[in-house]
């Protein structure tokens, strides 16, 4: 079904990534409309939604990558969105949301959960669909099509490495790539600063964290939801951690050397990767994102772009 929507993305070498027989290659969701993966999800979800029931209205709560999915989602197959941002969001996500046509609301919170209760309480309406990336059933079926084109693309792999914020991203990835190979490895990543589903998936149970203070919003998550943590405790194989300047250098490596703009949630792979001594076969790594804010650049030292 997505097929007659996105674009197959690209799988390609990095080179400079590569050594000693064990090939890296780059899985570049950024070339898909909104500059990241998760028109996937949207697209999916809200397709199978409407062949179900009337929907007037589709909403979202985001930091900005899924609310401006669920923007282009609702403009491709004709119908209104909301979408519930935290304060300060992220312009250049926030931007691309407005440029879609969707209404907008910024919460009074730093981080999700107030635009997430707010999303809440407005969906309540009659006819309103809340496409929730956190929870929503459907959703991962999306993303999980990325570990179709992989296993096309690079035929070899041994290897997934998947940034991990709600972990839509890779329950889906990660329940796709089992099922055709259940050899392969699947990485989730976690920014240190916001470590809840990393916590989580350690001990087995949802762990909460305080905050969320990351660069990355895109992996600012701090409320684990309970069956999501069961679902990758049994599919992920391990889960690394990245601190802020880890992914910051990664902006800065893809991009001076092999040529490719991530924002630091969609450098988290590769920030994992360069950080790792674990045996290496074929190895992918999902660059999930490329809605970068000038100041990010700057502090990537890749201000010039």
């Amino acid at each position: 079904m997505l097929s007659r929507y996105l674009p197959v993305t690209r799988t390609v070498p990095a080179p400079s990534l590569s050594q000693d027989g064990a090939s890296v290659f780059l899985k570049i969701e950024t070339d898909l409309p909104t500059g990241s993966f998760k028109p996937r999800g949207a697209i999916y979800a809200l397709a199978i939604n409407l062949a179900r029931r009337g929907i007037s209205e589709v909403t979202a709560s985001s930091t900005g990558n899924h609310g401006a999915a669920v923007a282009y989602a609702a403009k491709t197959l004709g119908i209104p969105a909301t979408i519930f941002l935290p304060s300060n969001p992220n312009p250049v996500k926030r931007d691309k949301i407005r440029a879609l046509g969707a209404g907008i609301v910024e919460s009074g919170g730093p981080d999700l959960a107030d635009a997430y209760q707010q999303a809440l309480q407005y969906s309540r309406r009659p006819g309103v669909y809340f496409l929730n990336d956190a929870t929503d059933p459907d959703l991962p079926a999306g993303p999980g099509t990325i570990s179709l084109e992989i296993f096309e693309q690079a035929p070899d792999v041994t290897t997934i490495y998947v940034p991990m914020g709600d972990t839509a991203l890779i329950r889906g990835v990660a329940a796709a790539a089992k099922q055709l190979r259940p050899g392969v490895s699947v990485i989730g990543v976690q920014a240190e600063r916001a470590p809840s589903y990393y916590l989580s998936w350690q001990q087995g149970r949802a762990v909460s964290t305080e905050t969320c203070d990351t660069c990355a919003d895109g992996l600012a998550t701090r409320t684990p939801d309970p069956e999501n943590v069961r679902v990758i405790r049994e599919l992920v194989d391990d889960v690394a951690l990245v601190s802020e300047q880890q992914m910051l250098e990664a902006i800065h490596y893809l991009y001076k050397k092999e040529g490719v703009l991530a924002e630091p949630a969609g450098a988290a792979a590769t920030a994992a990767f360069l950080t790792s001594s674990a045996p290496r076969g074929e190895t992918v790594l999902l660059v999930t994102g490329a809605n970068i804010p000038e100041d990010v650049k700057r502090r990537a030292g890749i201000a010039s772009l």
